[in-house]
Order: structure tokens, then C-alpha cells, then sequence
């Protein structure tokens, strides 16, 4: 049984307050199965890593990062070990200047103390004291800027089948010439395609891929060696240069610093691949 982190009848009870968040700490994983719901939703971990998926996409949220739901957008959510997280749930009417997509932001010391302020009220109507607190949390999330943390998925039939079979095995390292030969089409059309429907050519969307899934395994305390080599990197040190450069520090440190909670370096960002 998946417990909530706020109680269901609040999110739908009338006279409760627009904004209402929770923490939820456990020993085993998490998994909430696809859903959706009136209130958007801000969600984040402690510590680890959870990946949130919305439609064909995946988003990953490592500690100090959020994925942003608006309302009625149906969305699913795994943590990779235990679970160690927060939401924050925000009325239909109050969304309105949100971002209207789905999105990964970088939280905020500030955002992030007053989501734990707000974690601790019970439900019942705002004083003038929380009710400003609230207002902070709405800032800090309108103010917000997109991090790519996420990995679009194409529409054309072809180009999933691709997408769908790197994802399987993203030690795969064939050549995008490969690739078209395989899933039936010409290079030039594969890598025109692949921009125009992800924003990605080919070659850094398997980078993205590679990168999202590093974080998983490695929020997971998986070996680097295992990892370097699940992933298809030649050896250990391509490994964590790669990681190095996506998110400006090691596999090692930051695990200890997601795991502590605390800035883990400069931000992941979509990282690159010579074709």
C-alpha cells in the first residue's frame, strides 16, 4: 500500500487551504502509478533520486531539483531505494500563473524551507503568517527556470522504435548510419527527424538518455564500474568524465551529497556526444 503524503479527502475537501504539502521519509522504495489529479503538484526529493514520468516522458528529480505538474496532467513517480521526498499540491484556481508544462526546476534554500514550513501545518485554513509563506512558495516556483532533466520522446513510429530499443540497452553503441539502416529510413531523414521532434539530435539524446540513467544508478548505489559498463562507456575514467562534465562533480561525491542533501555541484545539464 503506497502511503500518501497528504491525506487524499484533503485535496478535494472544500474550505481547505490552495496550498497544502507533505514529507514522507521510508525504508522501501516508492512507487505511485499513474495518475492525476485537480491541485498541481510540486514534488521533489531529500535526498536520492526520484523519476517522475508525464505522457512518453521521463523526468528525473535528484535532491535539491522538483518536477512540476500542472493540474489534471497525468503523471506517475518512482524512487530509486528508499524513499526520501516532499510534495506540494496547489489549487486549480492558483495555477494560473504557473508554468503550464510540465518542468524541472532548481529549488531554492528559500523554496526549499518554506515547503518543510508548510509540511508541518494540518490542513486547516491559513493564518496570516503561513498564508505568506504559501505566497513564497508560489514566487519562488513562477520565478522558476526549466532545467533539463527530462528526456522527450519522438512521435514518429520509426524513431520510437529506436528510442525504445536504446532505452532497452543503452550500452547499444551503433552509429546513427546503423540505426536508420535498422528502423528502415535514410540518415539524413533519421537526424533531420530526431531534432525536429525531441529538440535533441540523435547523438545527444543518447547522451541525455545515458545521463538520467547514471543518476538512477547511481542514487541506487550502484558500482561506477558496473555502471561505466551498463551504460557502454569503454572504461571507468570515459565514465566519469562524461559525469564530471554533466553535473561539474563525480559519481562519488555526489551520491554523498545528494544523500546529505546538500548542492551536489553545478548543475546536471543535457549533456553532449561527438555523433
Amino acid at each position: 500500500m503506497t502511503i500518501p503524503l497528504i491525506r487524499p479527502e484533503l485535496l478535494t475537501a472544500p474550505d481547505v487551504p490552495f496550498l497544502m504539502a507533505g514529507e514522507l521519509t521510508q525504508r522501501a522504495s516508492r512507487e505511485v502509478a499513474s495518475h492525476a489529479h485537480a491541485r498541481g503538484q510540486l514534488m521533489g526529493a531529500l535526498s536520492g533520486l526520484a523519476s517522475v514520468g508525464v505522457g512518453r516522458q521521463q523526468w528525473v528529480a535528484p535532491a535539491i531539483y522538483a518536477i512540476w505538474v500542472p493540474p489534471y496532467c497525468e503523471h506517475s513517480m518512482r524512487s530509486h531505494g528508499p524513499f526520501s521526498g516532499w510534495s506540494v499540491f496547489i489549487a486549480e484556481e492558483r495555477c494560473a500563473g504557473l508554468p503550464a508544462q510540465p518542468r524541472a526546476i532548481r529549488t531554492t534554500p528559500l523554496l526549499r524551507a518554506a515547503v518543510r514550513r508548510a509540511a508541518s501545518w494540518t490542513g486547516a485554513l491559513l493564518d496570516a503568517r503561513q498564508a505568506r509563506i504559501a505566497e513564497v512558495i508560489m514566487d519562488e516556483l513562477a520565478a522558476s527556470k526549466a532545467e533539463s532533466l527530462n528526456l522527450p520522446s519522438p512521435e514518429d513510429p520509426r524513431l520510437m522504435r529506436i528510442t525504445d530499443a536504446l532505452a532497452a540497452d543503452l550500452s547499444d553503441s551503433r552509429r546513427l548510419e546503423e540505426w536508420a539502416e535498422w528502423a528502415g529510413l535514410s540518415p539524413r531523414t533519421l537526424s533531420r527527424r530526431f531534432v525536429a521532434e525531441t529538440g535533441l539530435s540523435f547523438a545527444q539524446w543518447r547522451a541525455q538518455a545515458r545521463l538520467l540513467r547514471a543518476l538512477e544508478l547511481v542514487a541506487e548505489g550502484v558500482s561506477v564500474t558496473t555502471i561505466a559498463l551498463e551504460l557502454g562507456y569503454e572504461n571507468v575514467s570515459a565514465f566519469i568524465d562524461m559525469f564530471r562534465r554533466a553535473t561539474g562533480t563525480t559519481p562519488g561525491r555526489y551520491a554523498a551529497a545528494a544523500t546529505s542533501n546538500q548542492e551536489p555541484g553545478c548543475a546536471a545539464s543535457r549533456a553532449r556526444e561527438n555523433p
